[in-house]
């Protein structure tokens, strides 16, 4: 799958936070003139935060509309629907940063279960766990900014489906990774 540029990076940003804008304060959303890879269906996740603690997350795992869309679909959502908080206000705003993460196709881990944490690399790989009819899912850079090694990362994957920790190494549960590009942005950049 390809990349995306530096260049397009900043666009994805710019449709994130003019998609949030447009929602929240009806601020017109920027011109943006949009590269062939934004039509690419993709998966991508929208995350916010205010004083580096997480205020919504939602996003598309899989491929299932372009790029462009999912990038607004999933701001709008990370603002608004995220269960964990309550929607995003106007005057909270200018205090908020964002991560737009663009995903390649989760792939289910080819390895025996016990050998799960050894095909895992943590910074790069992000995680699905499914099983008993639940899944969770954990951005690449969670493991990273929590410090957990490859079996912690496992654990909290499983918990974040509802499921306990250790059932990565079952043979009913399903272990996913994926990879992410990450592209990062502030309201302060455009209030």
């Amino acid at each position: 799958m390809q990349l995306l540029t530096p260049e397009e990076g900043i666009l994805a940003t710019r449709l994130a936070r003019g998609a949030i804008e447009y929602t929240i304060t009806k601020k017109p959303k920027p011109m943006v003139h949009l590269t062939p890879v934004f039509a690419e269906k993709r998966g991508v996740f929208v995350t916010l935060t205010r004083n580096h603690q997480l205020r919504g997350c939602i996003g598309f795992p899989y491929p299932v509309m372009p790029l462009g869309n999912a990038i607004e679909d999933a701001a709008v959502a990370a603002a608004l629907e995220d269960p964990r908080f309550p929607g995003v206000k106007k005057d909270e705003l200018s205090s908020l940063e964002f991560e737009v993460t663009v995903l390649t196709v989760p792939v289910p881990l080819d390895c025996a279960p016990e050998d799960r944490p050894a095909h895992i690399e943590v910074g790069r790989h992000g995680l699905i766990a499914r099983g008993f009819g639940t899944s969770g899912l954990l951005l690449p850079q969670v493991a990273t900014e929590y410090g957990w090694d490859a079996k912690v990362f496992l654990d909290h994957t499983c918990e974040k489906a509802g499921l306990p920790r250790n059932c990565w190494a079952k043979n009913n549960i399903e272990i996913l990774t994926f990879e992410g590009q990450i592209f990062t942005g502030s309201f302060k950049e455009s209030l």
